[in-house]
């Protein structure tokens, strides 16, 4: 995945970086909540009523930190979409005027020009990576 990352513009890769980071943090937080329910469950009887009550409350905060976690993250997805998304609407743009102006040249000359190919397939196969890139997203 990390290769994959490093190929896509800045903005996509400081997104998917965050996304990863939120990822991890939520996992985090996930093993400290089992650690206090367990904590919780194998001591409930020793446990004084403030103590329980302590340990409950630290499950609900992390809890609701994974849910501002979760929350950050489709921000991030549906902002790094948009981004792909209009980068694939200008790339359409650019790809239509480019062959219109290559069918103006070849009505002008009937050759086609080795660079206008490899540009035409650089476009395709750019547009073929966003269309990954929004799968990933």
């Amino acid at each position: 995945m990390a290769t994959c990352i490093e190929n896509l513009p800045f903005e996509l890769q400081r997104n998917f970086n965050l996304m990863r980071d939120l990822d991890q943090r939520t996992e985090d937080l996930k093993g400290q909540i089992d650690s206090l329910a367990k904590e919780y469950t194998a001591n409930a009887r020793t446990l004084s009523s403030e103590q329980k009550l302590s340990i409950l409350k630290q499950i609900q905060q992390s809890y609701s930190k994974c849910k501002e976690f979760g929350d950050d993250k489709v921000q991030l997805a549906m902002q790094t979409y948009e981004m792909v998304d209009k980068h694939i609407r200008r790339l359409d743009t650019d790809l239509a005027r480019f062959e219109a102006d290559l069918k103006e040249k070849q009505i002008e000359s009937t050759d086609y020009d080795s660079t206008s190919k490899f540009i035409i397939l650089h476009i395709a196969e750019t547009k073929k990576l966003i269309l990954q890139i929004q799968v990933l997203v």
